[in-house]
């Protein structure tokens, strides 16, 4: 499983940063003066394309669909040394962890790592300069000027490797790979049967307003896992770096869903106890099956201080519920 690990979230845009605007070669003229000297002003800088850390974001899902990123040109100088205004700036939020690099040369740029951090993708065109600084003793009044510098056409990758907001813990048979395709846009392969999942799976989850996060299936538990028996460490590990624990258990359950949680919860402190410090949260799936009554009775069977839902993948019963849940708890870390 040489990609699971480390997924890569990617996309390529193409950025077009702004024109400089023309300076201008204007000469002071009014009532009182025929001949004036020169008064031509700068013109402003073409717009740049800037990337900036945001914590609000999770994966690059919100740039994938826009393949042209174009910022405003800066606008010409005037009169009375006026200098144009600047090109307004394309700002793009991307999460903590974006790499930037050329597509043509695959040159790194460089990378985003802090909240509220800006680094220029695309330097806008510098404005030119307005004929009043071209006056010598030589030339008084210059009648030119400098035009702008064109802005930047270049086709850029911005690369995330993110390692799974969520993982999802449950047995073979709990209904994780269901939820993960149902939530997400993940294909996984999907049977009736334990095992089915060998490598973890991971899908991007969209959640309100353009914001997304990333779901990680990993491959349903056994007892004993911890001692290596079954598919054991090599699944476990890849729990080690999420944030969020989504437990997943059946309502169809042989335990109760207290006893299920706990063999569960023991797997993982058995591997390494320091995952008991990740926020949890519990989900009952396949609950399309219960009615209300049934579903109050096993209510009272969960395990206290943990938040729960119970869900349904089939029905799409709570599913935006968990979706907040999940945000919610994410973003408190």
């Amino acid at each position: 499983m040489a990609q699971g690990s480390n997924f890569v979230d990617y996309v390529k845009v193409c950025c077009r940063s702004g024109h400089g605007g023309a300076g201008s070669a204007h000469l002071h003229r009014d009532k009182h003066t025929a001949k004036g000297g020169p008064d031509g002003g700068d013109g402003g800088r073409g717009g740049h394309i800037i990337l900036k850390g945001s914590h609000q974001h999770w994966t690059l899902l919100h740039l994938k669909f826009r393949k042209h990123i174009i910022a405003d040109s800066g606008e010409a100088g005037g009169s009375a040394l006026r200098t144009g205004a600047n090109g307004k700036d394309e700002i793009l939020e991307v999460p903590l962890g974006t790499v930037a690099k050329n597509a043509e040369t695959g040159e790194v740029l460089f990378e985003i790592t802090e909240d509220g951090e800006t680094k220029i993708l695309t330097p806008g065109g510098r404005g030119g300069l307005g004929n009043w600084h071209f006056k010598s003793s030589t030339v008084q009044t210059p009648r030119f000027a400098q035009p702008g510098l064109p802005g930047k056409e270049e086709w850029m990758i911005l690369e995330l490797k993110v390692l799974a907001d969520v993982g999802l813990v449950g047995f073979p048979n709990a209904g994780k790979s269901t939820l993960l395709s149902v939530v997400s846009a993940a294909k996984p392969e999907i049977a009736d049967y334990p095992f089915t999942t060998l490598v973890p799976n991971l899908g991007i989850v969209s959640y309100r307003d353009g914001k997304s996060f990333v779901m990680a299936d990993i491959p349903g538990i056994i007892e004993g896992a911890s001692e290596g028996k079954g598919l054991g460490h090599r699944f476990l590990r890849h729990i080690e770096r999420n944030s969020v624990l989504l437990f997943l258990v059946p309502a169809d359950t042989d335990r109760t869903i207290e006893e299920e949680y706990n063999i569960l919860l023991n797997e993982l402190t058995a591997y390494n106890p320091e995952l008991l410090d990740k926020p949890k949260l519990l989900a009952i799936s396949k609950s399309d099956m219960l009615d209300e009554e049934l579903e109050k009775e096993m209510a009272l069977q969960v395990p206290k201080g943990i938040p729960y839902l119970f869900i349904s993948s089939v029905t799409g019963k709570n599913i935006q519920q968990l979706k907040d849940m999940i945000w919610k708890a994410i973003n408190e870390q």
